[in-house]
């Protein structure tokens, strides 16, 4: 039994170290090429750019969602009145951040997809 104490406590460090890691932010791709003028490797070149871009975001995403379960306190009711505030500043902030990515996120990719969106319309006028 004694034998748990140990391994249990450093399992325990260890979540508490990763969930204050910084979380980074990552770094938006170049703006998409033209639609109407881009070439079909062009586009494809984007997309992956696009798409690393929107698989790092969402694991800043996560990262903020750990930081915030983790500045949740498991008891808010044994919190002084300025550690209640210090906590909810705390999450106040996370959210900020959180919401701010979400719509860069969006803005972004929204981005991309306009001009994926003239790119097809432009590959299937030339088709007819």
């Amino acid at each position: 039994m004694k034998a748990w104490i140990p391994l249990t406590l450093v399992l325990a460090l260890g979540t508490v170290a990763v969930a204050q890691a910084d979380c980074t932010y990552p770094r938006a791709p170049d703006a998409p090429p033209d639609g109407n003028t881009a070439t079909k490797d062009q586009m494809i070149a984007a997309k992956h750019d696009f798409d690393r871009y929107n698989g790092e975001m969402n694991s800043y995403l996560d990262c903020l969602k750990l930081e915030m379960d983790a500045a949740t306190p498991k008891d808010p009711k044994k919190l002084t009145a300025d550690e209640k505030k210090q906590s909810d500043d705390q999450q106040k902030i996370l959210v900020q951040k959180n919401n701010a990515a979400v719509d860069e996120l969006q803005a972004v990719v929204g981005r991309f997809n306009e001009q994926l969106k003239l790119f097809k319309a432009k590959a299937a006028a030339a088709k007819s």
